[in-house]
């Protein structure tokens, strides 16, 4: 009886990857297509979804400047932007640390890190490369003062707007992949606090339009957790190369003082110099007014201070623990060794003092008898 040989499908369209690991990707591209269809039907409406909207026309000495503000809409942006986000989480853990997983044959707990370290080195890595290139573009680095003057800063250049939605698109899908990447119940709890922090961070920067401090912030962040979600998966193929977690600790402590002193700079000192200090939520002025009350402005410092304290504590804790943990082993591997040259040296003395036995007669270290030869007689 002959048997017909099966074909080997893609693994795109292996029923694996559809319905078992990643099951959201199908959803998805049924949603880009309807778009698509969209696009083709009513331009204007698809446009919501792909292009940030509310855009005008700032004069400017050189002519007119097109920017953007917020709104309501921006909603209906962000979710189109959650499904394509959704599609490349899937793509990258299929094609890129599936493949990796299955070459290192890693533990069930292992897994799971590798593959949240795995896809946040990803995110980190692009969002890096993107706010640094947006806040060199704009100015901001080379004109720090650019971060507070004119505030409020309620019109946005078009790719700090796009930044801004793309992030928090990021970031509100990374609660639906809690449950498509099943992960564990002990592990949900720190990354809703993680995922929370980041939304609130930036979605508080783009309300309160602190935009240009929420990127120079975001970058430090971003720097310094790219580092760390490298040195793990560095580890998780090497246990024993340990050298990028020294190399993070020295970013973590760096991008710390410099995220200190920003605050510093623009919460003390810049904001409390602002031309117009009145509440005008029209305008967009929120907070600014606050500043001016020397008072009110201590107390933020302070908590601000007190954060990073905290968070530097945190750190310092993890690294004391961490060395100890090394130098222990370290130490109990030389004890090891010491003892196992002094059973050797024992053995070997203990074999020079009492010979040794060959063929039932008992030799000395030469291989001579000790037994005094009789001599005969002539």
């Amino acid at each position: 009886m002959a048997f017909r040989r099966r074909a080997k499908s893609h693994p795109l369209f292996s029923q694996e990857f559809l319905i078992h690991n990643h099951a959201d990707i199908g959803f998805c591209l049924v949603l880009i297509v309807l778009i698509a269809l969209m696009f083709e039907v009513t331009a204007k409406t698809a446009f919501l979804f792909i292009l940030p909207q509310y855009n005008v026309s700032v004069p400017t000495a050189d002519g007119e400047l097109v920017q953007y503000h917020y709104g309501l809409k921006d909603l209906v942006t962000i979710l189109f932007y959650i499904f394509i986000a959704i599609v490349l989480h899937a793509v990258v853990q299929e094609y890129i640390l599936d493949k990796i997983n299955r070459r290192l044959h890693l533990s069930k707990v292992k897994h799971s890190k590798f593959n949240e370290s795995g896809q946040l080195v990803a995110f980190h890595l692009t969002s890096v490369i993107w706010c640094l290139y947006v806040v060199v573009t704009e100015g901001y680095i080379s004109n720090p003062r650019s971060l507070w003057e004119n505030y409020p800063h309620v019109y946005l250049p078009y790719q700090v707007k796009f930044f801004y939605l793309c992030q928090l698109a990021y970031w509100l899908h990374a609660l639906p992949e809690l449950y498509f990447q099943k992960v564990r119940k002990e592990e949900i709890p720190r990354q809703l606090r993680c995922i929370s922090l980041y939304l609130l961070h930036i979605a508080g920067a783009y309300l309160l339009n602190l935009t240009r401090l929420g990127l120079i912030l975001l970058l430090l962040q971003y720097l310094a957790e790219f580092f760390f979600h490298m040195a793990r998966l560095v580890y998780f193929t090497d246990e024993s190369n340990e050298k990028l977690f020294n190399v993070w600790a020295v970013v973590f402590v760096v991008t710390r003082l410099f995220t200190l002193t920003l605050y510093i700079l623009v919460i003390g000192f810049g904001l409390p110099r602002v031309e117009s200090q009145a509440l005008d939520p029209e305008r967009g002025n929120f907070f600014s007014f606050l500043f001016n009350n020397i008072f009110f402005r201590m107390s933020v410092l302070l908590l601000v201070c007190l954060f990073q304290a905290s968070v530097m504590w945190r750190f310092i804790h993890f690294q004391l623990r961490r060395w100890r943990e090394y130098w222990n082993e370290q130490s109990s591997r030389k004890r090891a060794a010491a003892t196992a040259a002094g059973t050797k040296q024992q053995t070997k003395l203990l074999k020079r003092d009492s010979g040794y036995h060959e063929n039932g007669v008992v030799k000395a270290e030469n291989g001579t008898s000790p037994r005094t030869k009789k001599l005969k007689s002539p």
